[in-house]
């Protein structure tokens, strides 16, 4: 088609998750609380890891940087979601779309690497104990944050410059609750061979790569536990795992079926309840799996309480 008879998209219409007016004012209530406790779990480890000086160690300073993370990453979707919902008005400009689209991805790729970050991080301390203190040194802990976000940052400028660059014609509905790069594909009539390449290279790097490095960190805490000579041990040892991995496997599970593959076989309808899991459910359960569970979590509360009481 020809730029002549294209048509100029200055807004996208977000319908989010249902069109039906009861089912919206639903989703309103239970997108409000899950955001509300979202927000909450991670602003209060953020605080807790300030504050305490028993927190100051890599793994709570790791948890420290996944709780900014999930703070921006359900930030950049649900706000918007929430107002569409209690006014009606479910236009988005593409300047907003855009926007939209840079932070999700920027904060959904740094999760990911946080992720296979603070697995090597567990493997180190439970595999090499002995050596913990110089393989997450400081440096090394505030390099590996550093590369995590400068990666992400970096991943989503370039989809969003390349999607800065595409004409859109075919109509300006998206059957999402945000704009995310599958559906803008679809209603592009501009080839969109060259970014669907660099979402299966770049982003497949970024996501199959801090899988594969969470896996194989795991596999070898598995291997670690396995040796614990207590029953009582490795029962404990491995229940932390699952839920851990519970977590990884929903998170990474439903963001590579999203992004690494052919954009033909998307469905904007059927496949929109997907980024719920990723961009919604897991940042609110990761400040009760990682962090909210843990003794040293539970302390730190408890003294920020009591000093505020006996204050």
């Amino acid at each position: 088609m020809g730029r002549e008879n294209e048509t100029s998209v200055t807004e996208f219409i977000l319908l989010g998750l249902s069109s039906n007016p009861v089912e919206q004012l639903v989703l309103f209530g239970v997108f409000t609380a899950i955001y509300l406790v979202a927000l909450m779990g991670n602003v209060l480890i953020l605080l807790l890891v300030s504050l305490d000086s028993r927190l100051h160690t890599p793994m709570y300073f790791f948890l420290g940087n996944l709780s900014m993370v999930d703070i921006g990453y359900t930030s950049s979707t649900m706000p918007k979601m929430l107002a569409n919902y209690l006014s009606g008005d479910k236009s988005i400009s593409w300047a907003g779309c855009l926007s939209q689209m840079f932070f999700f991805i920027s904060f959904g790729g740094i999760e990911c690497l946080i992720l296979g970050v603070m697995a090597y991080d567990r493997y180190v301390a439970i595999c090499h104990p002995l050596r913990y203190g110089m393989f997450m040194s400081q440096r090394v802990c505030t390099l590996l944050a550093a590369a995590a976000w400068a990666m992400g940052l970096t991943n989503s400028a370039v989809h969003s410059s390349l999607m800065s660059i595409l004409s859109f014609c075919r109509g300006n509905v998206l059957h999402h609750f945000f704009c995310d790069i599958p559906p803008l594909f679809q209603l592009s009539c501009s080839d969109t061979w060259a970014n669907q390449a660099v979402t299966f290279t770049l982003g497949g790097a970024v996501i199959l790569g801090s899988f594969l490095g969470t896996l194989v960190s795991y596999v070898y805490i598995a291997l670690a536990i396995l040796r614990i000579h207590t029953r009582e041990g490795r029962l404990k040892a491995f229940s932390t795992c699952a839920s851990h991995l519970t977590v990884v496997s929903l998170y990474f599970g439903t963001i590579i079926f999203t992004y690494i593959r052919p954009n033909s076989t998307y469905s904007q309808k059927q496949d929109r309840a997907l980024p719920v899991f990723y961009g919604i459910i897991t940042p609110m359960l990761n400040p009760i799996i990682y962090s909210l569970r843990n003794k040293d979590i539970k302390a730190a509360l408890q003294k920020m309480i009591g000093s505020r009481l006996y204050s």
